[in-house]
């Protein structure tokens, strides 16, 4: 069953005092719209229902699911579809408590219980995929042919009978299916609380994770240093768990898809993201071919403006010198980014003001906490919950704008319903970017003078470079690793080589690596909740640059489209939403066009230089 993982950025934030400080009144969820309360008895009466209608359902259809007409194969779809929405309910709030305190040992009792209970009802369902793609392609065609309403569920269906090829037995896949807790979902849950224990000494004060890597944005070179070696200090006498954590489910992967005889480890992926992997290959192709003129030549520029000859990787993420440090309070955070969400279009604005009116979304930093920002649906009949860590840096608001963009992408297309209305990874990146993408432009349009155009210019630079230059980085990362790991055990050195052996490549010559800098990988939990997950990052990046550059060119009825676009949902191939707007993602030249738009900024940041 789904539970939210946090989708977290990979650059540092600053860390504040709980409750607030001088960034304002910050507003914490209210899960209410969810459940009172772990003892109420809504949650009692739901798991009930679960356990019943998993049994029932069972019941009703094993072994019939080829003997059904349409009109009943509809119906047992839209049983199928409320379970999906009671069991993602009772996660989706046990999930949110936890990551809201991950070391408050009564909610992470509470997240395992409810897993395990409903892992234990839904085991009955799991015959479910399997008989449904036992099912002959011209019998499912002729009940989709039938029924208008049966036919929506295509795209659920062609995705799941994508994994046909590599189904296994019914008793192998009940098996998969239970011991996923004391699997994958058991070391992710090691690596969580684990990372979220650490502490970090800097300067005589102790740190968490989030709070050291906040110190590689702070003005004062030192204190970046600090914080750099810090990390790579208490990662590197941890090493031997992540090495662990990070071999272990590696296998685990490994033999399950040997298994199921995919033919990549990247394979289980991009079926998930329905897309082709000729796609992303082109994505990646295009990403690394464009190092020198992107990462490599912004890092040599940020060298020039710090003074260096050479960059340290605590000057990676450093703010500019001129660069403004007065924080941004709450209130202005929220004016900006709804004021950019209103000019492009009153409607996206006014999807947006419910976050901040009724408790949607929880933006302190506070003990326990989970690192970083992600935004999650819970269920189409409730609402989407934003989670941050706010600091007041203009990087924050932008972090809010990108959140923000994921919650109105999942408010409009909670009407296609619990099964189509969750988009691939790849698509999952479309309006938050977007909404970032909009901010940008409109802090760059109000922009007084020169030296603030090029620090916000910089920063956006930084964070393009971020979501693609890093991420593809990421990814290579995970494909040599991977690789490396179906070959035998690896040792953390190696992890380490492999890890540096990206790094020198995507950052560019002007950087130099300090010893210890090689252990970073450790702290990334992309690589542990979700293999392969980061080139959606660059994925969406590159698909809203080229989205953009139609909506700056005046296209005709760009906002109704855009609408269109989000409210589909799952329930769309790529090709499709993007034909509306002549683009087309598996056309090699499609990601040019998107790079293209980086290395314009840069080219403008060079002619400041004059």
């Amino acid at each position: 069953m789904f539970i939210p993982t946090p989708t977290i950025p990979d650059f540092p934030r600053d860390k504040a005092e709980a409750g607030g400080g001088s960034f304002g009144d910050l507003p914490e969820w209210n899960l209410d719209d969810l459940y009172a309360g772990e003892d109420c008895a809504e949650i009692t009466r739901d798991l009930g229902w679960l356990g019943d209608e998993c049994a029932a359902f069972a019941a009703d259809y094993e072994g019939k699911l080829a003997g059904l007409d349409s009109a009943g194969m509809l119906n047992c779809i839209h049983r199928y579809e409320r379970i999906q929405g009671i069991a993602g309910r009772i996660m989706s709030y046990a999930g949110l408590r936890y990551y809201q305190n991950t070391s408050d040992a009564g909610r992470a009792k509470f997240l395992a219980d409810m897993q395990g209970q409903i892992t234990d009802m839904s085991s009955a369902l799991v015959f479910f995929s399997l008989e449904m793609n036992r099912i002959g392609d011209a019998e499912l065609e002729a009940m989709l042919a039938a029924s208008g309403d049966l036919a929506r569920y295509r795209p659920v269906l062609d995705r799941m009978r994508a994994m046909k090829p590599y189904q296994l037995s019914d008793e192998l896949e009940k098996f998969l299916h239970d011991q996923s807790v004391v699997g994958a979902t058991a070391w992710n849950r090691l690596f969580d609380e684990h990372t979220a224990s650490l502490e970090f000494i800097v300067d005589g004060e102790v740190m968490n994770l989030e709070s050291t890597l906040n110190l590689l944005t702070d003005t004062d070179r030192a204190r970046r240093e600090a914080g750099a070696r810090a990390v790579a200090a208490v990662f590197g006498d941890n090493l031997p768990l992540y090495a662990r954590i990070t071999n272990t489910l590696a296998k685990e992967k490994e033999i399950e898809d040997r298994w199921r005889k995919l033919p990549s480890p990247q394979a289980s992926r991009h079926l998930a993201n329905d897309v082709e992997p000729e796609v992303v290959a082109a994505l990646r192709d295009a990403v690394v071919a464009a190092y020198p003129k992107l990462s490599h030549r912004y890092y040599a520029l940020k060298a020039k403006w710090l003074g260096l000859d050479k960059l340290q990787i605590w000057d990676r993420n450093a703010p500019l010198p001129a660069a403004s440090q007065a924080p941004v309070d709450w209130v202005r955070a929220r004016a900006i980014v709804l004021d950019a969400y209103g000019a492009f279009d009153p409607e996206m604005a006014r999807l947006a003001e419910p976050f901040f009116d009724k408790g949607w979304i929880d933006a302190a930093t506070k003990p326990g906490k989970a690192p970083g920002a992600f935004a999650h649906p819970t269920v189409t009949d409730v609402h989407p919950y934003v989670m941050l860590n706010y600091l007041g840096k203009p990087r924050d608001v932008m972090t809010l704008a990108h959140e923000l963009g994921h919650g109105v992408h999942q408010v409009l297309a909670a009407g296609q319903g619990e099964l189509l209305s969750s988009t691939p990874l790849t698509l999952a990146e479309t309006a938050s970017v977007f909404g970032e993408m909009l901010t940008f432009r409109k802090l760059l349009a109000e922009a007084p003078d020169q030296a603030a155009r090029k620090t916000l210019l910089a920063g956006k630079v930084e964070d393009m470079i971020n979501t693609v230059v890093r991420q593809i980085a990421f990814y290579d990362f995970e494909c040599k690793l991977h690789a490396a790991r179906a070959k035998g055990e690896l040792t953390p050195d190696q992890i380490n080589e492999i890890w540096m052996s990206v790094q020198g490549e995507s950052l560019g010559p002007v950087f130099e690596f300090m010893e210890g800098y090689e252990t970073f990988w450790a702290y990334i939990p992309h690589f542990i909740h979700s293999p392969f997950y980061v080139y959606a990052y660059a994925f969406g990046d590159g698909l809203v640059n080229a989205l953009y550059a139609v909506y700056e060119e005046g296209d005709a009825g760009f906002q109704a489209k855009y609408f269109e676009m989000l409210k589909a949902g799952g329930s769309k191939h790529h090709k499709d939403l993007l034909a509306p707007f002549g683009l087309d993602a598996s056309d090699p030249k499609f990601w040019d066009k998107g790079l293209s738009m980086i290395s314009g900024m840069i080219d403008e940041l060079e002619a400041m230089e004059g």
